[in-house]
């Protein structure tokens, strides 16, 4: 049996243990104190808004301390932001629309108007395979309305290119016809029993809309019910499918450029939902690589802002795309980037009767958290491409009971929202480059004179862009430091540049990263934020094969974790004090 110690007596000294412990305590309920009282400091929690995405002062503190702790156990995600990437330097600005489901022509062309003036470039726009091959294989005939099925498709591709919007087609939700169980139950979304039916109606849209449609999506979200049927997910099943469709397309169009589905955001583990992280795994695992151009992803906010840097498997979040593009990266696919095929804030109503499943803000923090989003993915993601916000409008308000409807941007009625009307004013902003390796023709650089692209198996990614005496280059970037990539290192002596109106001379810094080209230093030690650059030849030739924005870390993780340390132990001893007594 084991010797239990006498109690001390009740004048005795007490223990070191109990004096350090009580000691310990002291001190962490003074830093929680003045933690708290810090709250009150509108750039405090500003700050803590910035690493949280949180609103509430406790949500802030709690976020932090998830923060700090997710910082010392994992560090930050391996994205590999200096790694050359394709499909990366087209403006970002895209919307969801469901013009297909327009009955009226005018409306068609009065939402493509409008997202055109808002300044979107881009519209995700379904292209369903049960509304144009409808009756049978090889039957491309609306027997209902007896006209062509692809008439209405026609009109919105030609109303896209009046407004100078590009098109990403979403090909997917199958007929009835493809499949032996048709549209039952849970089966109306399901693959095809024959997925070589689908790679023929990939083959017959890409082969109609070559040389006007060029970005299509594969599938959309088949790691989730209702998308692949009332039966397990499959990533492997997704993958056989991606690799049909992707072949035909690249037959029907070699410039094709394919994405693949964008995954649902959840941490489920099956049968019929499974975590977006462990499904693409699987997809890798069962030979994915090589069978897309371009990772979709699904990039909700859903509970917290777009600055919550909480990147975790176990978290919805803005920030989840960066464990997809970890998981790219892990498996060797860091030259492709990821477009967000949807991305958004729900703007449900405070009396509304259901559960928020999609998280609820305000209509004004609606707008600011748009802006905040794509923000955020241009200063600090270089692997971002588009992004497609969810959604333009409904056709009706047939669906307000629904809580997804509160997504839109405008009414039915064509009413827009503060969202939309903040996104139209931000969206005219002059573009800047952001963090990482970014390419000669990125849409944010604006060249002057006879600048001519070369295609070159030698440069990166294939051309440069080659200038002459008197052309000139302007552009803004964010960061604190940036090189330019060129084929030679003697080019900086035919070049002249000038950062936030001064001159700068170029120096050799050895090669750009993944890379064999020779990199040039235009500056350095800049004050983090918006800098103007001007580059102009004033002799010989000039070649740019891409440029090099570099941000300083900021220093904030350290501190911050100290400080959660500190009142953590503080918490720590109380416990162990309440315990010994």
């Amino acid at each position: 049996m084991p010797r239990l110690r006498p109690l001390p007596a009740k004048d005795a000294p007490r223990p070191k243990k109990a004096l350090w412990a009580r000691w310990g305590v002291a001190l962490g309920i003074i830093l929680l104190g003045a933690a708290l009282l810090w709250l009150n400091e509108r750039p405090i929690r500003q700050a803590m808004a910035s690493w949280t995405g949180e609103e509430d002062p406790w949500e802030q503190v709690k976020g932090t301390v998830a923060l700090a702790l997710l910082r010392l156990q994992h560090g930050l995600p391996r994205t590999e932001p200096f790694i050359p990437i394709a499909h990366t330097g087209v403006p970002p600005y895209g919307v969801n629309t469901f013009l297909e489901q327009e009955v009226e022509e005018e409306k068609v062309e009065r939402s493509l108007q409008m997202i055109s003036a808002a300044g979107f470039r881009w519209i995700r726009q379904e292209f369903p395979w049960e509304d144009i091959e409808i009756s049978a294989k090889g039957d491309f005939w609306d027997h209902r309305w007896n006209r062509s099925a692809w008439e209405k498709y026609d009109r919105i591709v030609a109303l896209a290119e009046k407004y100078n919007l590009q098109i990403i087609a979403r090909l997917d939700n199958p007929p009835a016809w493809s499949r032996a169980v048709g549209n039952a139950p849970g089966w109306e979304k399901a693959p095809p029993d024959d997925y070589a039916d689908f790679g023929d109606f990939v083959y017959a849209v890409v082969s109609r809309y070559r040389g006007r449609i060029r970005y299509y999506q594969i599938w959309n979200e088949p790691n989730i019910f209702p998308e692949w049927g009332d039966q397990p997910v499959n990533p492997e099943g997704y993958v056989e499918l991606l690799k049909i469709a992707y072949t035909r397309a690249k037959e029907a169009d070699p410039d094709c450029v394919i994405l693949a589905a964008g995954l649902a955001q959840t941490v489920e583990t099956g049968p019929r939902n499974l975590s977006d992280l462990i499904y693409l795994e699987r997809m890798y695992q069962a030979g994915v690589k090589g069978y897309f151009d371009i990772m979709g992803a699904m990039v909700y906010g859903l509970w917290t802002g777009p600055y919550d840097r909480r990147a975790s498997p176990d978290r919805t979040n803005f920030a989840r795309a960066q464990l997809i593009r970890e998981i790219m990266v892990r498996y060797g696919d860091g030259d492709k980037p990821i477009w967000a095929t949807e991305v958004g804030w729900n703007a449900l109503p405070e009396d509304f009767p259901a559960f928020p499943n999609y998280g609820r803000v305000t209509l004004e923090k609606q707008a600011e958290y748009a802006i905040q989003a794509y923000e955020r993915a241009n200063r600090e993601w270089p692997w971002m491409g588009v992004m497609n916000y969810w959604f333009f409008r409904r056709p009706s308000d047939a669906e307000r009971n629904q809580t997804w409807y509160y997504f839109r941007l405008v009414e039915p009625d064509f009413t827009p929202l503060p969202v939309y009307d903040a996104l139209a004013e931000w969206l005219r902003r002059p573009p800047a480059v952001g963090l990482g390796f970014h390419q000669e023709d990125h849409w944010a650089l604006h060249y002057e004179g006879h600048w001519a692209s070369v295609q070159d198996e030698g440069a990166v990614l294939g051309a440069y862009r080659r200038g002459a005496p008197g052309d000139r280059l302007a552009f803004d970037f964010e960061g604190t430091a940036l090189d330019i990539v060129v084929r030679s290192p003697s080019d900086g002596a035919h070049i002249q540049a000038w950062v936030d109106g001064r001159p700068r001379r170029l120096r050799a810094v050895g090669l750009a990263p993944y890379t064999q080209a020779p990199c040039l230093r235009v500056a350095q030690g800049l004050q983090n934020g918006r800098h103007h650059v001007e580059l102009a030849v004033k002799d010989g030739a000039f070649a740019l094969d891409g440029l090099i924005v570099r941000q300083e870390a900021p220093r904030w993780p350290l501190w911050a974790a100290l400080a959660v340390a500190t009142m953590a132990g503080g918490a720590a001893l109380a416990k162990r004090l309440r315990r010994a007594r």
